[in-house]
């Protein structure tokens, strides 16, 4: 099983970025909306939502909004978090609409989970095949750059009762992060392999798609990109 399939559904995963909740999507959502100049009834597609924190702010802002993700579990809490807005297990790899979307938004890093770069390319062409003429997209990857540079590799978090250590090393472009859970007399672990996302990649991605790159920027806030210092790469890019 692929590891994301294994571990986005557990309570763990919820445990362990309970910090990712609806006030650090809210700040992501209203930069997205301002920015990218949305206005309320048109129609968004929502890759790799997970539990439908980005979803549930979008809809506050009169969007239709459409998410899909791999993970059963994650669908499940996303439709009581957001009533609405319409959610499906899907992978994103596979094109789901065509011409229908006026934005789509893949955010918090839902690329560069297999070692197959092409599963990434996919992703992005369905996205652009699902955008109407002059669509945005919005990619929000990790800077693999500043990743690199600042790599914590070894943390201890405690959080609702339960012990996470955390280790995490680079093996070539991937960050590799090994999560060893004890709860109670319980004891697991999990693993995360992410690619660790360079800017030349993230451009090429946009533009194998068939999409006008129009900006990169750090993130939540849309500003300028700096490759040595900025924390996301966020690729804002309409169909043509």
């Amino acid at each position: 099983m692929a590891w994301y399939k294994e571990w986005f559904g557990t309570r763990y995963y919820s445990l362990l970025y309970g910090h990712r909740d609806e006030s650090d999507a809210r700040s992501w959502v209203d930069a997205i909306v301002r920015h990218g100049g949305l206005q309320a009834g048109q129609r968004m597609l929502d890759m790799g939502c997970g539990r439908g924190r980005h979803a549930y702010g979008f809809t506050q802002h009169g969007l239709h909004v459409t998410g899909v993700d791999i993970s059963e579990a994650s669908i499940v809490e996303a439709r009581k978090r957001a009533p609405g807005a319409d959610f499906l297990v899907h992978d994103m790899r596979v094109p789901l609409f065509t011409a229908e979307m006026d934005v789509v938004v893949c955010l918090f890093t839902s690329l560069g989970y297999s070692d197959d770069r092409e599963d990434d390319r996919k992703a992005v062409r369905a996205a652009a095949q699902a955008l109407k003429p002059g669509g945005l997209f919005v990619l929000d990857l990790l800077n693999g750059c500043t990743v690199r540079e600042g790599l914590v590799e070894e943390e201890r978090i405690a959080e609702g009762g339960v012990d996470f250590a955390l280790k995490r090393r680079l093996e070539g472009d991937v960050l590799v992060k090994e999560i060893f859970v004890k709860d109670g007399t319980e004891e697991c672990s999990f693993m995360e392999r992410v690619h660790a996302w360079r800017v030349e990649e993230v451009k090429d991605l946009v533009l194998a798609a068939a999409l006008t790159l129009v900006e990169l920027t750090d993130g939540p806030e849309p500003k300028p990109f700096v490759p040595g210092t900025s924390q996301r790469i966020v690729a804002w890019a309409r169909r043509s």
